[in-house]
């Protein structure tokens, strides 16, 4: 079962959920892991030439959830969807060291109760050698400032219930499960039986 996390930007810009599942760091061990962060990392948008990457990392993702064979998704459909005049995704790349360490792959929803529209994230993903590095961090950061540049209501995604150390990040960065909501959804042979009912 998916749980839907939803998460206010303001709170996590201001950090004011931290829940001490960790140590503070002394201000030098911070100052000298930003250094190293800024020195190795480089956080770029997804281009038409990433589409093979964009399309492993996702692949590469599903292997993770367990489910390696879900995946329908092609780099065709990806150049259709992200790629052409209205595009319906976009896509933030991490490099290590230049090296294709991670992805966010997110849209635009919209709240009808907030009147304004908001981020969803997608896919969050970083390759196992590069965990551990900040670099997931660093992706929602970007996330959070692109959504507070563009005046949305917060940032919205879904976590697989078993994954207890990106809920454990997730709830670090400021994000609280929807109280008393779960995800739906209609798909494949259901959809099309919905689709042929009579009004």
């Amino acid at each position: 079962m998916d749980c839907s996390l939803a998460i206010h930007v303001a709170g996590l810009l201001l950090w004011p959920h931290r829940t001490g599942l960790q140590p503070k760091a002394s201000p030098q061990t911070r100052e000298k892991k930003n250094v190293k962060l800024q020195a190795m990392l480089r956080i770029r948008r997804g281009t038409l030439e990433d589409v093979p990457l964009i399309l492993s990392f996702i692949r590469e993702l599903a292997e993770y959830e367990r489910e390696p064979d879900a995946v329908r998704a092609t780099e065709d459909d990806l150049i259709r969807d992200g790629f052409a005049v209205n595009p319906r995704f976009r896509v933030l790349i991490a490099e290590w060291d230049s090296n294709p360490a991670g992805m966010a792959f997110f849209f635009q929803n919209y709240s009808t109760w907030q009147g304004r529209h908001g981020l969803f994230l997608e896919d969050l993903f970083v390759r196992p050698p590069f965990r551990g590095k900040g670099i997931g961090k660093a992706l929602m950061i970007h996330l959070a400032r692109i959504a507070i540049t563009e005046n949305c209501y917060g940032m919205r995604w879904e976590v697989l219930d078993w994954n207890t150390q990106a809920i454990d990040v997730y709830h670090r960065l400021g994000g609280h499960f929807r109280e008393h909501w779960r995800v739906m959804q209609i798909v494949g042979e259901d959809l099309k039986r919905l689709s042929d009912e009579l009004v």
